[in-house]
């Protein structure tokens, strides 16, 4: 079992947190909560800045940014002193968004910088040292990470005091987790940083909707008169078995009930607390907030 414990390790230069969102499998959820979370947190009066680390660059577009616009992004400053490249801070490429958190944003340039970085000697700690030059700027610095085993992964980790864990609700999600075990152990013996998961956030659970269509009724209750499993009873029992290993391993998890605004808010380029600050998942990632505004 992962040994869970709340990681006060980080050196940032100031009591400000680094949570870093990471699964190295796509389409959990990650850039989604870190998105939420970070509006939530903007919303008690702290001052947020969101790394998107991500090639993808799905955090720089659900903040209204178009991908590749900004005058410089994460790819100058990880680039930033590598043999032919110019010298590049981490603030002189963070935008202000219209909705509060500020973003040093990503673009497709990002998946070309790898390579370039296994040559330096300081590649596993690139961001941690550019997040010490901004640490007495902001309440949290929330980082979101491609879904891949790489360089960005393993800079998120490193440089994170905290380390946010999204699943999903589908039938490979349980083993994720053991995959997980290996790669945060994989990725301690690599860089002597012990990574220390301190939340579980399953995304678009509780899924299992009061409606169903009338087809999908129909067709449940003859699987039930025939004893099979209706689809509803499936997913409600998968559910059940995820949430439970959650808890088994995460001393945190947090269910986000499925809700129609959270890609609504995305389409729109805002965070949840944005639009719809009373919907089911708002309320999930407010609860949520209030835990990690207590980070340090």
């Amino acid at each position: 079992m992962l040994k869970i414990y709340i990681s006060n390790s980080g050196d940032t230069g100031s009591i400000m947190p680094v949570i870093t969102f990471a699964h190295h499998k796509g389409g959990t959820g990650k850039t989604t909560a870190c998105l939420n979370i970070a509006g939530f947190l903007n919303k008690t009066g702290k001052k947020v800045l969101i790394i998107d680390c991500d090639p993808q660059a799905n955090a720089t577009s659900g903040l209204g940014v178009k991908p590749g616009t900004a005058g410089c992004d994460i790819y100058d400053v990880f680039m930033s002193g590598t043999e032919g490249f110019k010298q590049i801070s981490l603030s002189s490429a963070v935008l202000t968004t219209d909705t509060g958190p500020d973003l040093c944003p990503a673009s497709l340039d990002l998946a070309g910088a790898e390579p370039y970085l296994y040559g330096r000697e300081d590649h596993v700690s690139l961001l941690k040292t550019a997040i010490k030059t901004v640490a007495k700027k902001y309440d949290a610095v929330l980082v979101d990470t491609p879904p891949s085993m790489g360089q960005f992964l393993i800079n998120g980790l490193v440089a994170a005091d905290h380390t946010v864990v999204t699943m999903d609700t589908g039938p490979f999600a349980l083993q994720g987790i053991e995959s997980l075990r290996t790669i945060f152990s994989d990725i301690g013996e690599y860089t002597g940083k012990t990574v220390v998961p301190g939340m579980a956030i399953v995304t678009r659970g509780k899924i299992v909707h009061e409606e169903m269509s009338p087809a999908r009724e129909v067709v449940d209750g003859l699987k039930r008169l025939l004893g099979i499993p209706g689809t509803a009873d499936l997913e409600r029992t998968r559910f059940e078995e995820i949430m439970a290993a959650m808890q088994q391993e995460f001393p945190l998890a947090y269910a986000i009930p499925y809700d129609p605004m959270v890609p609504e808010a995305q389409k729109r380029g805002i965070p949840i607390s944005e639009c719809a600050e009373d919907s089911p998942a708002a309320k999930e990632y407010a609860e949520i907030t209030n835990v990690i505004g207590g980070w340090r």
